[in-house]
């Protein structure tokens, strides 16, 4: 429960922090509602746990699709290479 002292105090700091957002352009307004959403969040305890069984499924699920696209990514890449070689 709070003392008199620190419901006095609490009661400058929402005023003063009032103030202070009516003096805010909108773009500063969005940034500080940004920032309490992440308090908000970060208030909530959130964890990460990371399941390491599905991760491997994930990266065996998409782990050729990665190497065909990386091998198409070198033939344009040696392709522009070899037109810059011709100029």
């Amino acid at each position: 429960m709070m003392d008199t002292y620190t419901k006095i105090n609490t009661l400058a700091l929402k005023e003063l922090l009032v103030q202070e957002l009516n003096t805010l352009d909108e773009e500063r307004l969005k940034e500080v509602a940004d920032f309490l959403a992440f308090l908000k969040f970060r208030s909530r305890g959130a964890t990460w746990k990371i399941d390491r069984a599905q991760m491997a499924d994930l990266y065996r699920e998409f782990a050729e699709e990665d190497k065909r696209l990386a091998e198409e990514g070198l033939d344009e890449y040696t392709e522009l290479l070899r037109q810059e070689d011709l100029k």
